[in-house]
């Protein structure tokens, strides 16, 4: 087997939901080296030891943006900024010298080994896996699928590999590059965090493999096409395939809801979305405050608004004059917000 490195981003209001990611990787995979990349600082007086060693790795993503790293995340809300290091960590880890790197989300569980994707890299640079691999004929079902991913991206990046070699670290090197100059929600512009410029990825780079094995990224978007069974032995099929991952997005929230939509009659969904919750559950620690995030807040505690983020994005001269916004000074970022833009302090 290869030297495989595997990662995910998050923060530690997501803890639980890695601890149970790298929990389900150790399993299948125990020689691969796993990397968390935190994207927060702890909680006053949080105990990290209780997770030290669940993860081989552990950065900061303060270092892998030496270049101004206050401004620049500034700019960003929660989700927008842990899917923005995601290019940066892939290049620090492909110049470490990992030969086939895999991100996964943090809200993503294993349940059968990804040996094929491994053995995909040996022929392939770059593996995605889109959204949807079988059409849909309903209205309802093309409005919720097709038509959102023309919109959100035709690839879902809680999943990406690549191998290392020149077209690998060029995909790399190009995907850091979007991401640092604008890694955003902002779909009306067509921007959708770091996924939406995936899109282009098969058009720019050779060697690109598309997974259309219904077991990989199992997900609310694409239930209306993947039947899941539990078999006697205690295996998960999707349409008769192995189960390789399942991505929990929104879990508690949107994605229950489309759960509930398209697995109706599906018991064996119901099963494993109970066996996460019991998961992530049981690996939740003491001490994190509900929504947690170092860089939600001004550095008195004032809470930062996403319009405050998006004004500050905006406005070149913002960010030439606050190049520290978060800290709170006489001439500092939040004093001019509250003569000059008080209403997005709201």
């Amino acid at each position: 087997m290869a030297d495989v490195h595997a990662y995910t981003s998050f923060t530690y209001a997501y803890l639980s939901r890695a601890r149970t990611l790298a929990a389900s990787l150790r399993r299948r995979h125990p020689d691969w080296t796993l990397w968390a990349v935190m994207v927060d600082r702890p909680p006053p007086g949080f105990d990290n030891s209780a997770w030290a060693g669940e993860f081989d790795h552990v950065i900061d993503a303060e270092d892998l943006y030496p270049d101004g790293w206050s401004g620049w995340i500034f700019r960003h809300d929660i989700v927008e900024a842990c899917t923005a290091v995601k290019g940066r960590a892939l290049q620090h880890l492909l110049a470490s010298g990992a030969e086939k790197v895999i991100y996964l989300d943090p809200d993503i569980a294993v349940f059968h080994d990804l040996a094929p994707i491994v053995r995909r890299l040996d022929t392939a640079s770059i593996v995605l896996t889109p959204h949807q691999v079988e059409p849909n004929a309903t209205d309802w079902a093309f409005a919720d699928n097709e038509h959102t991913s023309m919109r959100y991206g035709i690839f879902n990046l809680g999943f990406l590999a690549v191998r290392n070699d020149a077209t690998g670290r060029a995909m790399a090197d190009w995907w850091a590059g979007c991401l640092k100059r604008a890694c955003y929600d902002d779909v009306a512009n067509g921007i959708f965090t770091d996924q939406k410029y995936c899109d282009h990825v098969p058009g720019l780079f050779p060697d690109v493999h598309v997974e259309r094995d219904p077991g990989f990224n199992v997900a609310s978007w694409n239930l209306s096409r993947r039947r899941l069974s539990i078999e006697r032995g205690g295996d998960i099929l999707v349409n008769g395939a192995p189960l390789r991952f399942y991505h929990f997005t929104k879990i508690g929230s949107a994605g229950d809801v489309m759960t509930d939509r398209y697995a109706r009659g599906n018991l064996a969904v119901f099963e494993v979305w109970t066996w996460y919750k019991r998961a992530i559950a049981s690996r939740a620690l003491p001490g994190i405050p509900r929504g947690w995030w170092t860089y939600g807040t001004f550095s008195d505690g004032t809470p930062i608004p996403k319009a405050v983020r998006v004004l500050y994005r905006t406005r070149q001269d913002l960010m030439n004059h606050f190049t520290d916004p978060f800290t709170v000074t006489d001439d500092g970022f939040l004093p001019w917000l509250r003569v000059e833009a008080p209403a997005l302090l709201a």
